[in-house]
Protein backbone atom coordinates (compact mmCIF):
# COMPACT_ATOMS: atom_id res chain seq x y z
CA UNK A 1 0.00 0.00 0.00
CA UNK A 2 1.28 3.45 -0.93
CA UNK A 3 0.83 6.27 1.57
CA UNK A 4 0.97 10.03 1.22
CA UNK A 5 3.72 10.72 3.73
CA UNK A 6 4.98 14.30 3.73
CA UNK A 7 6.44 14.76 7.20
CA UNK A 8 7.99 11.58 8.57
CA UNK A 9 9.60 10.87 11.92
CA UNK A 10 12.06 8.02 12.53
CA UNK A 11 13.32 7.07 15.98
CA UNK A 12 16.51 5.11 16.53
CA UNK A 13 18.28 5.34 19.87
CA UNK A 14 21.87 4.09 20.02
CA UNK A 15 25.43 4.97 19.13
CA UNK A 16 26.71 6.35 15.84
CA UNK A 17 27.25 2.80 14.58
CA UNK A 18 23.55 2.07 15.08
CA UNK A 19 22.66 5.21 13.14
CA UNK A 20 24.87 4.18 10.21
CA UNK A 21 23.17 0.78 10.22
CA UNK A 22 19.84 2.64 10.14
CA UNK A 23 20.74 4.67 7.03
CA UNK A 24 19.52 2.04 4.50
CA UNK A 25 16.08 2.23 6.14
CA UNK A 26 15.95 5.99 5.61
CA UNK A 27 17.34 5.67 2.08
CA UNK A 28 14.74 3.13 0.95
CA UNK A 29 11.95 5.15 2.53
CA UNK A 30 13.13 8.30 0.74
CA UNK A 31 13.13 6.47 -2.60
CA UNK A 32 9.48 5.56 -2.08
CA UNK A 33 8.46 8.94 -0.62
CA UNK A 34 10.82 11.50 -2.18
CA UNK A 35 8.63 14.44 -1.17
CA UNK A 36 8.62 13.55 2.50
CA UNK A 37 10.71 15.49 4.99
CA UNK A 38 12.69 13.06 7.15
CA UNK A 39 13.37 13.81 10.81
CA UNK A 40 15.47 11.40 12.89
CA UNK A 41 15.17 11.30 16.67
CA UNK A 42 18.34 9.95 18.28
CA UNK A 43 20.68 10.24 21.24
CA UNK A 44 22.87 13.38 21.54
CA UNK A 45 26.06 11.29 21.15
CA UNK A 46 24.99 10.29 17.64
CA UNK A 47 23.82 13.58 16.16
CA UNK A 48 26.83 13.73 13.81
CA UNK A 49 25.08 11.13 11.62
CA UNK A 50 23.52 14.08 9.79
CA UNK A 51 27.00 14.92 8.50
CA UNK A 52 27.20 11.53 6.78
CA UNK A 53 23.92 11.58 4.89
CA UNK A 54 21.88 14.01 2.82
CA UNK A 55 18.71 12.02 3.47
CA UNK A 56 18.18 13.39 6.98
CA UNK A 57 16.54 16.81 6.92
CA UNK A 58 16.42 17.37 10.66
CA UNK A 59 17.45 15.67 13.89
CA UNK A 60 15.89 15.75 17.35
CA UNK A 61 18.11 14.68 20.23
CA UNK A 62 16.74 12.83 23.24
CA UNK A 63 18.93 11.88 26.20
CA UNK A 64 17.21 8.53 26.68
CA UNK A 65 20.01 7.27 28.95
CA UNK A 66 19.77 10.04 31.53
CA UNK A 67 19.62 8.79 35.10
CA UNK A 68 16.62 8.77 37.39
CA UNK A 69 13.59 10.93 36.81
CA UNK A 70 15.47 13.08 34.28
CA UNK A 71 15.09 10.31 31.69
CA UNK A 72 11.30 10.45 31.94
CA UNK A 73 11.31 14.24 31.91
CA UNK A 74 13.33 14.10 28.66
CA UNK A 75 10.85 11.64 27.13
CA UNK A 76 7.89 13.83 28.13
CA UNK A 77 9.58 16.88 26.64
CA UNK A 78 10.25 14.87 23.46
CA UNK A 79 6.59 13.80 23.17
CA UNK A 80 5.39 17.39 23.60
CA UNK A 81 7.83 18.59 20.91
CA UNK A 82 6.72 15.84 18.52
CA UNK A 83 3.03 16.62 18.94
CA UNK A 84 3.71 20.21 17.83
CA UNK A 85 5.43 19.16 14.61
CA UNK A 86 2.40 17.44 13.06
CA UNK A 87 4.14 14.34 11.68
CA UNK A 88 2.01 12.07 9.53
CA UNK A 89 4.01 8.92 10.33
CA UNK A 90 6.48 7.63 12.90
CA UNK A 91 8.65 4.54 12.50
CA UNK A 92 10.75 3.42 15.44
CA UNK A 93 13.31 0.74 16.22
CA UNK A 94 13.63 -0.69 19.73
CA UNK A 95 12.12 -3.83 21.21
CA UNK A 96 11.08 -2.37 24.55
CA UNK A 97 7.29 -2.29 25.14
CA UNK A 98 7.84 1.33 26.19
CA UNK A 99 8.46 2.30 22.54
CA UNK A 100 4.88 1.62 21.43
CA UNK A 101 3.60 3.67 24.38
CA UNK A 102 5.76 6.64 23.38
CA UNK A 103 4.59 6.35 19.77
CA UNK A 104 0.95 6.23 20.85
CA UNK A 105 1.36 9.32 23.04
CA UNK A 106 2.75 11.32 20.12
CA UNK A 107 -0.71 11.24 18.54
CA UNK A 108 0.75 10.46 15.11
CA UNK A 109 -1.76 8.62 12.96
CA UNK A 110 0.60 6.05 11.39
CA UNK A 111 2.80 4.28 13.95
CA UNK A 112 5.15 1.40 13.04
CA UNK A 113 7.47 -0.58 15.30
CA UNK A 114 8.50 -4.05 16.36
CA UNK A 115 6.13 -6.49 17.96
CA UNK A 116 6.01 -6.36 21.78
CA UNK A 117 3.54 -6.67 24.67
CA UNK A 118 2.21 -3.20 23.83
CA UNK A 119 2.15 -3.49 20.03
CA UNK A 120 -1.67 -3.10 20.04
CA UNK A 121 -0.84 0.62 20.33
CA UNK A 122 0.81 0.54 16.89
CA UNK A 123 -0.95 0.75 13.55
CA UNK A 124 1.72 -1.45 11.92
CA UNK A 125 3.68 -4.04 13.90
CA UNK A 126 6.76 -5.68 12.43
CA UNK A 127 8.24 -9.00 13.48
CA UNK A 128 11.62 -8.46 15.10
CA UNK A 129 14.22 -10.80 13.60
CA UNK A 130 17.49 -10.29 15.46
CA UNK A 131 19.16 -13.28 13.78
CA UNK A 132 20.31 -11.27 10.76
CA UNK A 133 22.54 -8.33 9.86
CA UNK A 134 21.38 -5.37 11.95
CA UNK A 135 20.98 -3.15 8.88
CA UNK A 136 18.45 -5.62 7.46
CA UNK A 137 16.74 -5.92 10.85
CA UNK A 138 16.12 -2.16 10.84
CA UNK A 139 15.07 -2.24 7.20
CA UNK A 140 12.23 -4.65 8.09
CA UNK A 141 10.52 -1.72 9.83
CA UNK A 142 9.55 -0.16 6.49
CA UNK A 143 8.34 -3.37 4.85
CA UNK A 144 4.68 -2.31 5.38
CA UNK A 145 5.20 0.91 3.39
CA UNK A 146 7.71 0.15 0.62
CA UNK A 147 8.90 -2.67 -1.61
CA UNK A 148 12.37 -1.13 -2.09
CA UNK A 149 15.04 -3.77 -1.51
CA UNK A 150 17.74 -3.42 1.13
CA UNK A 151 21.15 -1.99 0.19
CA UNK A 152 24.17 -1.66 2.48
CA UNK A 153 24.88 1.66 4.24
CA UNK A 154 26.45 4.27 1.97
CA UNK A 155 28.25 7.37 3.14
CA UNK A 156 28.54 10.15 0.59
CA UNK A 157 31.96 11.73 1.01
CA UNK A 158 32.13 15.52 1.05
CA UNK A 159 34.52 16.14 -1.83
CA UNK A 160 35.28 19.65 -0.59
CA UNK A 161 37.32 18.16 2.27
CA UNK A 162 41.04 18.17 1.55
CA UNK A 163 43.25 15.49 3.04
CA UNK A 164 45.99 16.64 5.41
CA UNK A 165 49.37 17.10 3.73
CA UNK A 166 50.76 14.18 5.75
CA UNK A 167 48.33 11.85 3.93
CA UNK A 168 48.48 13.20 0.38
CA UNK A 169 49.91 10.96 -2.31
CA UNK A 170 50.59 8.18 0.20
CA UNK A 171 49.49 4.60 0.48
CA UNK A 172 48.62 3.94 4.09
CA UNK A 173 46.77 1.60 6.43
CA UNK A 174 44.26 3.26 8.74
CA UNK A 175 44.00 1.75 12.23
CA UNK A 176 41.30 2.59 14.77
CA UNK A 177 42.00 0.45 17.85
CA UNK A 178 39.35 1.57 20.35
CA UNK A 179 35.69 1.45 21.32
CA UNK A 180 33.42 4.01 22.94
CA UNK A 181 34.00 5.04 26.53
CA UNK A 182 30.43 4.02 27.31
CA UNK A 183 31.28 0.44 26.31
CA UNK A 184 34.36 0.41 28.53
CA UNK A 185 32.40 1.81 31.49
CA UNK A 186 29.85 -0.96 31.08
CA UNK A 187 32.60 -3.61 30.90
CA UNK A 188 31.75 -4.31 27.28
CA UNK A 189 35.25 -5.00 25.99
CA UNK A 190 35.58 -5.54 22.26
CA UNK A 191 39.20 -4.75 21.47
CA UNK A 192 42.53 -6.50 22.17
CA UNK A 193 44.96 -4.98 24.65
CA UNK A 194 47.77 -2.54 23.90
CA UNK A 195 50.32 -5.33 23.43
CA UNK A 196 48.39 -6.59 20.42
CA UNK A 197 48.35 -3.13 18.83
CA UNK A 198 52.01 -2.53 19.64
CA UNK A 199 53.02 -5.76 17.94
CA UNK A 200 50.74 -5.29 14.95
CA UNK A 201 51.77 -1.70 14.20
CA UNK A 202 55.48 -2.46 14.72
CA UNK A 203 55.27 -5.42 12.38
CA UNK A 204 53.51 -3.40 9.68
CA UNK A 205 55.98 -0.54 10.00
CA UNK A 206 58.81 -3.04 9.59
CA UNK A 207 57.18 -4.02 6.30
CA UNK A 208 57.54 -0.37 5.25
CA UNK A 209 53.82 0.27 5.54
CA UNK A 210 52.59 3.75 6.41
CA UNK A 211 50.26 3.62 9.40
CA UNK A 212 47.63 6.26 10.19
CA UNK A 213 46.43 5.96 13.79
CA UNK A 214 42.87 7.18 14.32
CA UNK A 215 40.94 7.71 17.52
CA UNK A 216 39.04 10.17 19.67
CA UNK A 217 39.20 11.18 23.32
CA UNK A 218 37.30 7.97 24.13
CA UNK A 219 40.45 6.08 23.13
CA UNK A 220 42.77 8.24 25.24
CA UNK A 221 44.03 5.60 27.68
CA UNK A 222 44.77 2.97 25.03
CA UNK A 223 46.45 5.34 22.59
CA UNK A 224 48.53 7.18 25.19
CA UNK A 225 49.90 3.83 26.32
CA UNK A 226 50.54 2.88 22.70
CA UNK A 227 52.45 6.11 22.09
CA UNK A 228 54.91 5.24 24.85
CA UNK A 229 56.51 2.92 22.31
CA UNK A 230 59.36 4.95 20.80
CA UNK A 231 59.84 2.36 18.07
CA UNK A 232 56.40 3.28 16.78
CA UNK A 233 56.28 6.97 17.68
CA UNK A 234 59.62 7.80 16.03
CA UNK A 235 59.09 5.77 12.88
CA UNK A 236 58.79 7.95 9.74
CA UNK A 237 55.95 5.75 8.48
CA UNK A 238 53.80 6.37 11.55
CA UNK A 239 51.25 9.17 11.22
CA UNK A 240 49.47 10.04 14.45
CA UNK A 241 45.94 11.30 13.79
CA UNK A 242 44.65 10.58 17.28
CA UNK A 243 42.07 13.26 18.15
CA UNK A 244 43.06 15.27 15.06
CA UNK A 245 40.19 14.60 12.69
CA UNK A 246 37.91 17.62 12.67
CA UNK A 247 34.72 15.58 12.30
CA UNK A 248 33.41 12.14 11.42
CA UNK A 249 33.34 12.99 7.71
CA UNK A 250 37.10 13.61 7.72
CA UNK A 251 37.64 10.22 9.36
CA UNK A 252 35.42 8.66 6.70
CA UNK A 253 37.54 10.25 3.95
CA UNK A 254 40.76 8.95 5.51
CA UNK A 255 39.26 5.46 5.60
CA UNK A 256 38.01 5.67 2.04
CA UNK A 257 41.49 6.54 0.78
CA UNK A 258 43.26 3.89 2.87
CA UNK A 259 44.83 0.77 1.43
CA UNK A 260 42.95 -1.04 4.19
CA UNK A 261 41.29 -0.30 7.53
CA UNK A 262 41.93 -2.27 10.72
CA UNK A 263 39.36 -1.81 13.48
CA UNK A 264 37.21 -3.58 16.03
CA UNK A 265 33.46 -3.92 16.49
CA UNK A 266 32.70 -0.23 16.99
CA UNK A 267 31.36 2.77 15.10
CA UNK A 268 34.47 3.14 12.85
CA UNK A 269 33.74 -0.33 11.45
CA UNK A 270 30.38 0.88 10.15
CA UNK A 271 31.96 4.08 8.79
CA UNK A 272 34.47 1.94 6.89
CA UNK A 273 31.64 -0.23 5.51
CA UNK A 274 29.78 2.91 4.45
CA UNK A 275 32.71 4.19 2.35
CA UNK A 276 33.47 0.79 0.80
CA UNK A 277 36.89 0.34 2.42
CA UNK A 278 38.83 -2.92 2.56
CA UNK A 279 38.48 -3.91 6.22
CA UNK A 280 40.10 -6.21 8.74
CA UNK A 281 37.51 -6.33 11.52
CA UNK A 282 38.43 -7.79 14.90
CA UNK A 283 35.60 -9.48 16.78
CA UNK A 284 35.69 -10.80 20.33
CA UNK A 285 32.48 -11.51 22.25
CA UNK A 286 30.04 -10.04 19.71
CA UNK A 287 28.49 -11.76 16.71
CA UNK A 288 29.98 -10.63 13.40
CA UNK A 289 27.10 -12.17 11.45
CA UNK A 290 24.76 -9.54 12.91
CA UNK A 291 27.15 -6.63 12.45
CA UNK A 292 28.89 -7.21 9.12
CA UNK A 293 27.15 -7.36 5.72
CA UNK A 294 27.82 -10.46 3.64
CA UNK A 295 28.91 -8.63 0.51
CA UNK A 296 31.32 -6.05 1.96
CA UNK A 297 35.10 -6.27 1.51
CA UNK A 298 35.72 -7.46 5.06
CA UNK A 299 37.95 -10.08 6.59
CA UNK A 300 36.78 -11.13 10.05
CA UNK A 301 39.55 -11.71 12.61
CA UNK A 302 38.65 -13.78 15.67
CA UNK A 303 39.97 -16.16 18.26
CA UNK A 304 37.23 -18.60 17.41
CA UNK A 305 36.87 -20.38 20.74
CA UNK A 306 33.73 -22.41 21.42
CA UNK A 307 32.08 -19.95 23.81
CA UNK A 308 32.02 -17.00 21.41
CA UNK A 309 30.00 -15.10 20.47
CA UNK A 310 28.27 -14.54 23.79
CA UNK A 311 27.63 -10.82 24.22
CA UNK A 312 23.97 -9.71 24.25
CA UNK A 313 22.27 -13.11 23.85
CA UNK A 314 24.11 -14.89 26.73
CA UNK A 315 25.47 -12.02 28.81
CA UNK A 316 25.35 -8.22 28.98
CA UNK A 317 29.07 -7.69 29.67
CA UNK A 318 32.36 -9.52 29.25
CA UNK A 319 33.33 -12.57 31.23
CA UNK A 320 36.38 -12.26 33.49
CA UNK A 321 38.78 -14.05 31.13
CA UNK A 322 37.71 -12.55 27.77
CA UNK A 323 39.83 -15.18 26.02
CA UNK A 324 38.07 -14.36 22.76
CA UNK A 325 40.22 -11.22 22.61
CA UNK A 326 43.49 -13.15 22.83
CA UNK A 327 44.17 -12.77 19.11
CA UNK A 328 47.50 -13.28 17.38
CA UNK A 329 48.46 -10.06 15.58
CA UNK A 330 50.20 -12.15 12.91
CA UNK A 331 46.81 -13.23 11.60
CA UNK A 332 46.42 -9.70 10.22
CA UNK A 333 50.01 -8.72 9.44
CA UNK A 334 50.64 -11.93 7.47
CA UNK A 335 47.72 -11.03 5.19
CA UNK A 336 49.18 -7.62 4.34
CA UNK A 337 52.02 -7.65 1.82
Amino acid sequence: MKYNFRNSLFINFGGIGDEILFLPTLSSFKKSYPESKITLALEPRSKCIKDLSEIIDETITVDIKASGIKKYFNILKFIIEIRKKKFDCVISSGKSPFIAIILFLTGIKFRAGYNSKTDFLLTQKVTLNENQYAGKMYHDLIAPVTQIKYENPKINIDNSIILDDALKNKNYIAIHPGVSKMSIQKNILKCPNVTFWNNLITDLLNKNKNIVLLGTKDDKDLIEELLLNDEIKNNSGFINFYNKTKNIMEMALIMKNAESVICVDSAPLHVAVGVGARIFAIFGPTNEQKLVPDDADIEIITNNIDCRPCLWHKRMFNCEKSECLDINYKIISDKIN
